[in-house]
């Protein structure tokens, strides 16, 4: 996009309805699975899968947990939002998400929620299921990369802040 057409886009965006937004995104997420997914490149930093999990995450209303499932090349086998909760809080099962890492044959998994208050500082039961799910997962020799939480601004790595 040329700088003389970005004002222009810019007010025609802002003209749209919450429907056309709704397609918008929608459009821009199938580009997003098309490049992720169809090409299979390897999810090689924490703020690019952080952009991915937000385009998902970042619009519900409650708490959901998810994972993406990579393989031995990091490269990403699924995305599944497995477990949905309330506006603050959600209930993760580590063996389910242990069911479905072998389900997919995964070597390792990323973690990831959203916090629909926007705030994405960890809470301390975020640092212990991490844990949780970090052993539990190691018994299948699948490796927990990282746990991104999605809120408003830029997704927080667990991995990045040392908290992993």
């Amino acid at each position: 996009m040329s700088s003389t057409h970005a004002p222009n886009d810019m007010r025609a965006l802002a003209a749209l309805s919450p429907a056309q937004e709704d397609v918008l995104i929608e459009k821009a997420m199938r580009i997003l699975d098309r490049r992720l997914f169809t090409r299979g490149p390897k999810l090689e930093s924490p703020p690019e899968v952080g952009r991915f999990l937000k385009l998902k995450l970042a619009g519900m209303d409650r708490e959901v947990f998810s994972i993406l499932f990579l393989d031995t090349k990091h490269q990403v086998l699924a995305f599944e939002i497995l477990f949905q909760g309330d506006i603050d809080q959600t209930t993760v099962h580590p063996r389910q998400v242990v069911k479905r890492a072998i389900a997919h044959n995964a070597s390792a998994v990323i973690a990831a929620h959203n916090h629909p208050s926007g705030c994405t500082t960890p809470s301390q039961a975020d640092r212990i299921l991490t844990q949780r799910l970090r052993k539990a997962l190691a018994l299948i020799d699948v490796v927990l990369l990282d746990h991104i939480i999605v809120g408003a601004g830029d997704p927080l790595s667990m991995t990045q802040h040392g908290l992993m």
